[in-house]
């Protein structure tokens, strides 16, 4: 069967892309094929691009050489990866159908992109299948973008409420049989005008150009699209064998006419729970770093750590005594242990050619933080839960008026990931500091790293984010869970499958 084609709009670091492109694959029947991936972020351009050409090496007779895991290992450079023929054919076709482009911007030229890949794939005039995948940038519906922009006059009009007018042209233009766009809980409750955005942006996708229709069906409530209320399109990612406690509204489309009309929509199926500590199981523990670098040094480190232990006494946590966490971080280290929880998604994050742990470094934290850190982890360890600012000693509150206040508006400041839970949601925040993102464990005294934060959105452990820490921090979190999607994607290819049948 040949695959079919895959269109990625506001494809972040390829997260909905990986999902859809891994179904099928490792049986060598691979389900679908990407013909465009379309992001503006320029690092976030430069991973999608590198994992576009591991996929086309892995798809190819040779398969995945050696000198990709040299690679993100940090053993060779890019261009020394590149000297490999293979490798820079890859890269060549790679760079084919990705594409930096601002969707709405000036220069946006995506249409006559797509429209050429869609001729090369020899779908753009038929009724051959493809899909379209995505979902605008979702600041704009975020409840904490809203909060921040509260008394800025411009939100209203800010035009990231309307980016998905630009998928909805490729949908007016190119009409795919089906369409999956992905956004944050709050669209929900945004309005502009005085007018619910969800209803907005659905009436359009449901009635895009004359003479074209779709159905908007939910991915985890089976009623006909006329009995669906607004929630029934939020899946909550910790419900299908996700580590993160993420809700997203998931829309999918699908053209009137463009399945017969007994095609039944299939919808995702529940699994066991992942946790926290299911997911970080074998990752190699890691002391914190110390900011100012001036002060950082394992005996001053070891000093704050005994100190901080004398206070967790008091709340029944004492150390454990290892000594693994004395190392920084190396840019790949051995794995001491594999994943836990469901095969499903052990599977999913392993590579039996790859038994390492690239893109594992603490970042550096104030002194004071660090106590914190330990503290509100050694306390989330007895009690389970989370401690609010309200169960901090006086010594470890921030220094900010309001924190010794009975009014705190910021209980939550320190977040403590809880081990036997799935996470919190991981947003691009976490590129700006860790205070959210503490690690479970108290005798590491820091927030997750970059793979540790990809683990819990499901990210294989082959999977290289390009740029500096911050800018993959970044990507990270803007991403939809792979796993989640490889879900949704066979739903969708039950579509194709079952209207084919005799």
């Amino acid at each position: 069967m040949t695959p079919i084609p895959i269109i990625d709009l506001f494809a972040g670091p390829g997260g909905l892309n990986e999902g859809f492109s891994q179904l099928g694959e490792s049986d060598g029947a691979p389900v679908f094929t990407t013909i465009g991936s379309f992001e503006m972020e320029s690092t976030a351009v430069r991973t999608l691009t590198l994992r576009a050409a591991y996929r086309h090496l892995l798809r190819s007779d040779g398969g995945v050489p050696q000198d990709y895991y040299s690679f993100i290992r940090g053993e060779i450079d890019l261009a020394a990866f590149k000297e490999n023929p293979l490798v820079a054919e890859a890269f060549a076709a790679a760079e084919t159908h990705v594409h930096q482009v601002e969707l709405g911007g000036d220069a946006d030229n995506s249409e006559t992109i797509i429209r050429k890949a869609l001729e090369s794939a020899g779908v753009a005039h038929g009724e051959q299948p493809w899909v379209l995948i995505g979902g605008p940038p979702c600041q704009a519906y975020s409840l904490a973008g809203r909060s921040r922009r509260a008394n800025d006059e411009s939100f209203a009009t800010d035009k990231k409420h309307f980016l998905y007018r630009e998928y909805l042209q490729i949908i007016r233009t190119f009409a795919p049989p089906v369409f999956v766009m992905e956004n944050v809980k709050g669209l929900l409750s945004s309005t502009t005008s005085g007018e619910s955005m969800f209803d907005l942006i659905k009436r359009d996708l449901e009635n895009p150009g004359v003479g074209l229709r779709y159905s908007i069906h939910s991915l985890t409530v089976a009623n006909a699209p006329e009995l669906l209320n607004p929630k029934d399109f939020v899946i909550r990612s910790e419900q299908y064998g996700i580590p993160q406690k993420r809700h997203r509204v998931i829309l999918l489309g699908i053209r009137d006419g463009a399945f017969p009309e007994n095609v039944p929509v299939g919808a995702l199926e529940p699994s066991d729970s992942v946790t926290v500590e299911h997911a970080l199981n074998g990752m190699p523990a890691l002391r914190s770093g110390i900011s100012p670098s001036g002060l950082d040094s394992d005996e001053s480190w070891l000093s704050i750590r005994e100190r901080g232990f004398g206070r967790t006494e008091q709340v029944g946590i004492k150390r454990s005594g290892r000594d693994a966490t004395l190392h920084r971080g190396r840019p790949a280290m051995e794995r001491t242990g594999d994943p836990k929880g469901p095969a499903a998604y052990r599977d999913w994050i392993l590579d039996s050619r790859f038994d390492w742990v690239i893109q594992h470094e603490s970042r550096s934290h104030m002194v004071k933080d660090l106590e914190r850190y330990q503290f509100a982890a050694a306390l989330a360890k007895k009690e389970g839960i989370a401690p609010k600012l309200r169960h901090f000693p006086a010594e470890l509150l921030p220094n900010h008026k309001n924190a010794g206040s009975e009014a705190r508006p910021f209980e939550d400041r320190f977040r403590v990931q809880i081990a036997g839970a799935p996470s919190t949601t991981v947003v691009s925040h976490i590129s700006k500091d860790g205070h959210y993102y503490i690690h479970p464990d108290p005798e590491q005294m820091r927030s997750l790293t970059v793979r540790e934060a990809a683990r819990l959105q499901t990210f294989p452990d082959n999977y290289f984010f390009v740029g500096n820490r911050t800018q993959q921090y970044h990507q990270v979190g803007n991403a939809v869970p792979p796993l989640l999607a490889n879900q949704i994607a066979k739903v969708v290819a039950r579509l194709f499958e079952l209207a084919t049948r005799d």
